[in-house]
């Protein structure tokens, strides 16, 4: 049998894409007013980390970043099958761009210490520009797989292929090592996800908040406050607006032959004030 695993999983908490957030003034999105979620690519990479520990045995701890709602996702995780999770929350973290943010998670993991593997999913659905996962992996100087599709731990080392343009590449790696998830790597079981607002009968015990959830700040990750926030943060956002809502309608033809469901379709078109010219052009 396989030695155990130390696994840390990186999630964050974001607005839930159904939700209306609109923008503050100052143009960052109004994270106010919108629903919060667990970011879904994150539930890939702590289901991955799940199947490993069924595999190997040993500990998977969760990680998030953010203001004190936050740990609403890290007891979501914990409710999965995390055994325990670290919320690194200071006001002097606000405004932290992808790079700020992977210093602030990289001392986080520098002081969990001993950790085998770090998972993370490709990207977040506020940011999605996929940079922090390997920004991380730079500053730990540890190996990294990005677009993980399938692996396996074997002797010390990570054996996995990932998602190229045009096929897959075979790589192997010793650990410590960071992986990006893909979403096609596993199926999340079918006991979803719980909502973060299911939790509550875990925040209101303040006995499991204190055994299975530990507040983080700077000074005891002993980290730089010049390196995070807003003067951390070589990016600089010159604008953010609203696009506007969504809207139209759509109406969905199915069960009857192609031809027959053109044949619906352009009668449609053609009766409901404008011709089908204005859609095919």
């Amino acid at each position: 049998m396989s030695d155990e695993l130390k696994i840390v999983v990186l999630i964050k908490q974001v607005p839930d894409t159904s939700s209306v957030a609109g923008v503050n003034p100052d143009g960052t999105v109004d994270r106010a007013r919108a629903k919060r979620m667990i970011n879904p690519f994150d539930k890939f990479a702590l289901q991955k980390a799940l199947e490993l520990r069924a595999e190997h045995g040993g500990v998977i701890i969760a990680i998030s970043m953010g203001p004190p709602p936050a740990i609403e996702v890290l007891f979501d995780a914990i409710e999965h099958g995390a055994d325990k999770g670290f919320l690194l929350s200071d006001k002097r973290l606000a405004a932290s761009d992808t790079l700020a943010t992977a210093y602030a998670l990289f001392k986080c993991i520098e002081y969990i210490k001993d950790v085998d593997i770090v998972f993370t999913g490709l990207q977040t659905t506020d940011g999605d520009t996929a940079q922090t996962g390997p920004q991380i992996a730079e500053r730990l100087n540890y190996p990294q797989i990005t677009y993980c599709e399938d692996l396996i731990v074997e002797n010390g080392k990570v054996k996995a292929s990932r998602i190229i343009d045009g096929g897959v590449q075979k790589l192997e790696a010793p650990m410590p090592i960071l992986v990006t998830v893909a979403n096609s790597a596993t199926r999340l079981e079918h006991k979803q996800f719980a909502n973060v607002y299911r939790s509550k009968e875990l925040l209101r015990d303040e006995q499991a908040k204190k055994e299975r959830i530990q507040l983080l700040d700077l000074d005891k990750i002993n980290a730089d406050p010049k390196k995070v926030g807003l003067v951390g943060s070589p990016t600089v956002v010159g604008k953010t607006w609203k696009i506007g809502e969504k809207g139209g309608s759509c109406r969905l033809f199915k069960g009857a032959a192609v031809s027959k469901e053109v044949e619906t379709l352009v009668d449609c078109l053609s009766t409901e004030g404008r011709g089908i010219e204005e859609y095919v052009r």
